[in-house]
Order: C-alpha cells, then structure tokens, then sequence
C-alpha cells in the first residue's frame, strides 16, 4: 500500500429537507416507524427526532459537502493537499465527486474515512443510487468478500479487532496531540447550521479540516512521520 494511492474523505450530512412537515407522506410513515425504534428523550416528538437524527440516515437525508485530500512527495517532505466538494443540489455534487475519480485514474485507488465502513461509504453508495447515479467501482463493493475491500477506517485500525470500541475522530486527535478541526462547529451542528442559511461554505471548512486531521492520524496509526507535513488548502468548489 503507497499513500499516493490513497483518497483520504469525509461527508457531511443533513436531513433531505428542513421540516418533517416537509416530507411526503410515504417518508412521513417511514419515518414514524423508523422513530419507534431509535431512543429518544421522554416527550419528544417525531418532528424533533427528525431534525436532531435524520441525516444519519441515507433514505432520510442528503449529503451536502465532500471533503477529499492525498499525499504528494516532495524533496522536503510530505504534501497534503486537501478541498471540498459542496452544493445545495447533492446530484450535482455526487457526480463532480465521480467526476474527481474518474480523473483520478487510479487502478490501485483506496479509500480511507473514519468510520467509513459504517457511514461514509455505505452514505455515498445508497446516496448516488438514489440519485440515479451509477456506482464507480472504488465504490461498487457489491459480493465482495470483507477482505477484498482494501478501502482504509481508521477507527477499524485503532479497534485492533475489539468490535465494542467506538472512538471518535476528535478523541483520537486528542491522545495523539493534533489539533482539532472542532473549532466552532461540530457534527451535531451541521443540520442547524445548514438550514440556517449560508452554512454551506462553513460546513465545507469544516469537513476540510476533518480530512486533514483524519490524514494526519492514519499516519500515526502507520507509525510515520508526520511532523512538518505541508498542507495546500485549493480553493473549494
């Protein structure tokens, strides 16, 4: 495995719309049966546990940025360099996300997110076919068997095979020292943030700087070297 291979990535997602209300209403009925099952606090309605947990969810909700960075060698080191994709429109972002793929060209492609296994690419999947957007292959996984998928989680990798250990991305960065990327917003803010009203461009910061943290402790988790890593921030969007 050679970082160059790897497209390190994180999502942020938000509810499909604002308001429960807002739903049709065969998603209102599923969702309602949905709600029966997740714990919530005594008193709280379907229309609250939407907006508090319903993008969590791929049938209920969208993907609204895409945070994508690799690692280039140079003379004097590593070089990260990291952007995000973000729209309103998710089909629009979903395509330029396959888009980037595609250029990229990468037989040997792995991908690599924390807690991807569970949430970021299963979330991209369901989402593109939703969509109506054909799978790439890096994510088409399809009757593979767990050990052809070479795609990366660095929360796999800090479990060392105990399947009960949950560990946060911010948690890591804290044991190993690297600064976190909640500074202002964090996941159980990014639906507020959204629907405020041009929360886009923040959250699209935001999921930047959880790809460059989520970088910098795969490296740890390798055991390499890390430190004067240079990061190239392009321009999002």
């Amino acid at each position: 495995m050679q970082l160059r291979n790897i497209l390190f990535i994180d999502i942020e997602t938000v509810g499909i719309t604002d308001d429960y209300e807002n739903l049709d209403e065969r998603l209102k009925t599923q969702w309602s049966r949905k709600a029966a099952f997740l714990k919530r606090e005594e008193g709280i309605t379907d229309q609250e546990l939407f907006n508090q947990r319903a993008g969590i969810y791929a049938e209920f909700g969208k993907i609204v940025t895409i945070g994508v960075g690799y690692f280039v060698s140079k003379d004097k080191g590593l070089e990260f360099r990291v952007k995000a994709l973000y729209s309103d429109d998710e089909k629009e972002l979903l395509e330029s996300f396959k888009d980037l793929i595609r250029k990229i060209n990468n037989d040997h492609l792995i991908l690599c997110a924390h807690n991807g296994r569970e949430f970021d690419f299963p979330y991209l999947s369901r989402r593109m076919l939703i969509n109506g957007i054909p799978l790439p292959n890096v994510l088409d996984l399809a009757g593979k068997k767990p050990w052809e998928v070479e795609h990366l989680d660095t929360m796999d990798l800090w479990k060392f095979g105990d399947y009960k250990h949950y560990t946060s991305l911010d948690l890591l960065a804290s044991v190993f020292g690297i600064e976190s990327s909640k500074t202002g917003l964090d996941g159980s803010m990014v639906n507020e943030t959204y629907y405020q009203g041009d929360g886009l461009e923040k959250i699209a910061g935001y999921c930047m700087e959880d790809v460059i943290v989520l970088a910098q402790i795969f490296l740890r988790l390798k055991s390499m070297e890390y430190s004067g890593l240079n990061i190239i921030r392009t321009e999002s969007n």
